[in-house]
């Protein structure tokens, strides 16, 4: 059983990338598949689906990973922020830019997952979940 679902979503993909794979199932929940939604509309995946669990089980969610060509995955890194022992949360002010701006924050707030450039515009702050670049 895993403590922190998120971090084990990110390892999965990780994972995934590093052996090249094209998709990835990680455990379903409404977080991830947020997380999902963001990291395909920053352009970080290919696409995402929810496949259903037997008898109304969890079910799973599919991740297609995207890549520029051979071994030249568009994830370069992808890091866990904020974790169950350490939560990491942030005023509006204080939204973290990756990389100068070439990287996304992912941040869980009150009007919803989002991300630090959403946030920053919506005048909201909340807990940063991930990084990616």
């Amino acid at each position: 059983m895993h403590s922190d679902p998120i971090a084990d979503m990110l390892t999965r993909m990780r994972n995934a990338i590093m052996a090249g794979h094209e998709s990835v199932e990680v455990p379903m929940s409404k977080p991830k598949a947020e997380i999902a939604r963001i990291l395909k509309e920053a352009g970080y995946i290919e696409d995402w689906s929810v496949l259903e669990g037997l008898n109304g089980g969890q079910g799973a969610l599919k991740i297609y990973l995207k890549y520029l060509g051979p071994k030249r995955n568009v994830i370069v890194g992808i890091e866990r922020v904020s974790r169950p022992g350490r939560r990491v949360y942030v005023g509006r002010t204080e939204v973290p830019q990756v990389l100068k701006g070439l990287g996304v924050a992912v941040l869980s707030t009150t009007k919803g997952v989002m991300t630090g450039e959403d946030a920053r515009k919506a005048g909201v702050g909340g807990e940063v979940l991930l990084k990616v670049w």
